[in-house]
């Protein structure tokens, strides 16, 4: 039976990630980087594809696993015949070189383990050459190498293509088997120390939760979801990952399978939001910063989506030799999306750095005149029509909530004006402009006779977005038009209890064939909206269903399967936690989050 996404469980580095699957076998992993090519690749093909499992000889999935409390470091436990073992994986925060250890643990009886590492750079496709030095096992192929050691050393042989290992353990016995990789031609980095590695990263990320000012319902979920943001980080620069994975299909053997290894201005808000509210001010800061450097340019080039370190260019190739997630073709690395002109992505940036403002975090060079180009940018441009926040391939309109995203803007600029006498700029104009969009989006946008706003101008189709017009201020949550848009969504995008992102089978915009789950993140943004509107139960109870949602150790994806229940999409998902986090804080905490 081929794993589910769900199966799977995080770790990482902050600059890299790895899966675990319930078997014990790390299925994905990309270095150096998250969007580097994955050297495990197995979760979008097979075995032969790349893929190091231990475990138990000839034991299946584990009895057991969890995070330690507070950390990104997996314990998983077999319960076999000869006894008892756990394996520990975490990759410690990199001086020079990433490493993935793993640490093998007897905890009772006398256990026979077997190690099966099957290295295939550039995603499963090149089997690199491997050799002895020192003891290791070193695997080279292009520009890359990797190191395989264990402490204490284990008999190892190489068989099939792969590197084997095995070995005993009794009760408290360890073995640390380690896999360290680097640029082919440099000298073998300095090794590190399995044990100190763990304790410390224990340690540190221990430190690090603890600074969660966050204490009400559910505090268990919302600290998982800001650990894993925060794994999804790329330290060197601060830049947020949509997600550690590329292709993971949002329907089983359907062709809806993207790339979201890099960074989105869709996210920025509530990213900034959630971190702000929870006391991670420095990571806060990181994000804007990273924010202010990728958007830096000319304003009509401004891209959805960047790379780690504010790359533009990401293009988007198909890989033939991967067979997909449970057979769902095509394998995507790029995404050519980042060509597309979402005029929301203008609002999300002036609402960003709004937030930012008032929370007080230090202004950067030029930030302000950045903003005042982007809105004389938007006073000559905002009339177009664009591709949406949903990326869609079906041709460009006038979607209502990149209109909206326009009045965010002009609003955010208005407001800065209005209270920080240091700032300059077209007020008049600007307010003018506010107006305008306004205007514009209440008589083309709204449909009077059903009492909702629409997904564009002059079509009956809804779009989950439109949940988001009180949460940004665009219309009042009393509001009838937004009480209706908000009945109307779930009404007729509602599925299981959850919410869609739009009707995907039947949307002329969409321009893919197939359908998609339930989309996490609009359903937290409905719980929302039910909460501003008086409705706090209902919202609660949505809320207690999506927690429900995440695996075994807290993770979501990107969507749900409610009927097979399963999840979908690319995983584990950061605008799925970032939603569970602001909800959480709305229901139970700080109302004005995000």
């Amino acid at each position: 039976m081929h794993p589910r996404i769900e199966d799977y469980a995080l770790i990482g580095d902050e600059q890299t990630a790895a899966l675990v699957g319930l078997d014990g076998s790390v299925d994905w992993l990309c270095l150096p980087r998250f969007d580097s090519a994955a050297c495990f690749a197995k979760l979008l093909g097979d075995e032969d594809n790349g893929h190091w499992r231990i475990a138990p000889k000839d034991a299946d999935r584990c009895t057991r696993r969890a995070y330690r409390p507070g950390t990104l470091v997996l314990d998983t436990e077999w319960e076999t015949a000869e006894g008892s073992v756990r394996v520990t994986d975490l990759m410690p925060q990199r001086h020079r070189a990433p490493d993935l250890v793993r640490v093998v643990e007897g905890l009772g009886g006398r256990v026979t383990v077997r190690s099966t590492l099957r290295l295939r750079f550039d995603y499963g496709s090149v089997v690199p050459w491997m050799r002895r030095s020192d003891g290791h096992r070193v695997a080279v192929a292009g520009p890359d190498s990797a190191w395989l050691r264990s402490e204490p050393e284990v008999r190892t042989w190489g068989e099939a293509f792969g590197t084997h290992s095995e070995f005993t353990v009794e009760e408290g016995e360890k073995v640390a088997l380690v896999l360290t990789w680097h640029p082919s031609h440099e000298p073998r980095p300095p090794l590190v120390d399995p044990y100190e590695a763990l304790e410390h990263s224990v340690a540190d990320w221990r430190a690090w939760a603890a600074r969660c000012r966050y204490d009400g319902p559910h505090r268990d979920a919302v600290l998982r979801s800001l650990i894993t943001l925060k794994a999804l980080t790329y330290a060197p620069t601060g830049g947020i990952v949509a997600a550690a994975t590329t292709s993971l299909p949002e329907e089983l053997g359907g062709v809806r399978n993207w790339d979201y290894r890099y960074c989105w201005l869709r996210d920025s808000t509530l990213t900034l939001g959630a971190l702000l509210s929870c006391g991670y001010q420095e990571e806060a800061e990181a994000w804007r910063n990273w924010l202010v450097r990728a958007v830096a340019g000319d304003p009509a080039d401004l891209q959805i989506m960047y790379g780690l370190a504010g790359e533009r260019r990401l293009p988007e190739l198909e890989l033939p030799w991967l067979s997909g997630f449970a057979g769902s073709r095509p394998v995507r690395i790029g995404n050519e999306a980042v060509k597309q002109l979402q005029l929301d992505v203008y609002g999300e940036v002036m609402d960003t750095l709004s937030l930012a403002r008032r929370a007080g975090l230090p202004a950067k060079p030029h930030m302000w005149s950045m903003q005042s180009v982007l809105l004389e940018f938007l006073r000559s441009s905002w009339r177009q029509p664009d591709e949406g926040l949903w990326e869609v391939r079906g041709g460009r309109l006038h979607f209502v909530h990149s209109k909206v995203m326009v009045w965010v803007a002009a609003d955010r600029a208005v407001r800065a004006l209005e209270s920080y006498s240091a700032l300059s700029g077209d007020l008049d104009g600007w307010r003018a402009l506010r107006d305008e969009v306004h205007r514009e989006v209440c008589e083309k946008g709204y449909d009077a006779e059903r009492n909702t706003f629409t997904q564009y101008y002059g079509s009956r189709e809804l779009d989950a977005a439109l949940l988001l017009i009180p949460r940004v201020g665009f219309l009042p949550p009393d509001d009838p038009r937004v009480v209706g848009t908000i009945d109307a969504v779930r009404d007729e995008l509602g599925h299981s209890g959850f919410v869609r992102r739009y009707s995907a089978e039947e949307s002329p915009v969409d321009g893919l064939p197939g359908g998609e789950g339930v989309f996490l993140a609009c359903s937290f943004w409905l719980a929302d909206a039910l909460h501003m509107t008086g409705r706090t139960k209902e919202a609660r109870e949505l809320f207690e269903r999506l927690v429900g949602v995440a695996n075994d150790v807290g993770l979501l994806s990107e969507e749900y399967d409610p009927v097979a229940g399963m999840q979908l999409g690319n995983f584990p998902q950061a605008f799925s936690h970032i939603g569970l986090v602001n909800t959480a804080l709305a229901l139970f905490g700080d109302e004005q989050a995000g």
